[in-house]
């Protein structure tokens, strides 16, 4: 399993005091700032900086579910290069931003996301081997300490390399029964499948619909 080293929870511990001391007591953020919920998504590889085409296309099948509460976006800020040991940087990066929400913004309710090797940086965060036992810790970022994990009500990944390894996050890990983990027919990165294409059509239905519907489900 994955374990937090001292001097990683020490600095997560350091993000939310010096937030919290910026920002003073809970609920005087601006409120711009502070939507009703916020979708912190990790792009897959290759992508440009942003949510990627999954993650927009999951955005915007979530909004209008929420029944008229505004929602923000984080585009989680890593290299997704070919690079894959870089991916734990993309999990430093989201595990940042929980913590700077749970000080800023208290009330806001977020959401994780990620798809291919942003759903690894994801696996990290649940404290799940991003490929199975097949490279251990090698390249993996600390899990989510507990009270973090508990901020995040819902999670939704795509492509998942580690549903190849038998370690989907709908039941492994700390988001096991909030997480919905979607594999396409064929798709050699998340299942036994030799389809290469089927890695490339998540931002299509029916995918980002599904997600959007169980995520909403839990908000």
């Amino acid at each position: 399993m994955l374990k937090m080293s001292r001097t990683r929870a020490a600095a997560f511990g350091a993000v939310v005091a010096v937030v919290a001391t910026l920002v003073g007591p809970a609920g005087t953020a601006a409120a711009d700032d502070c939507p009703d919920v916020e979708v912190i998504f990790a792009r897959g590889t290759g992508e440009p900086p942003g949510l990627g085409r999954v993650g927009q296309a999951f955005a915007d099948a979530l909004a209008p579910r929420l029944d008229g509460r505004s929602m923000g976006t984080y585009a989680v800020n890593y290299p997704a290069s070919f690079n894959f040991l870089a991916a734990a940087s993309g999990a430093d990066d989201a595990a940042a931003r929980i913590a700077d929400m749970g000080a800023r913004c208290p009330q806001t309710t977020l959401v994780l996301g990620g798809f291919s090797q942003g759903a690894a940086a994801v696996s990290m965060l649940a404290g799940v081997p991003p490929v199975g036992q097949r490279i251990g810790s090698i390249g993996s970022a600390p899990p989510l300490p507990p009270a973090a994990a508990g901020q995040i009500a819902a999670v939704a990944v795509f492509g998942n390399p580690g549903a190849r390894f038998g370690s989907p996050l709908s039941n492994t890990g700390q988001f096991a029964g909030r997480a919905i983990d979607l594999c396409s027919g064929g798709d050699p990165i998340c299942s036994p499948g030799l389809d290469r294409a089927a890695h490339s059509n998540y931002e299509l239905p029916p995918y980002p619909d599904q997600a959007a519907g169980f995520v909403a489900g839990l908000l």
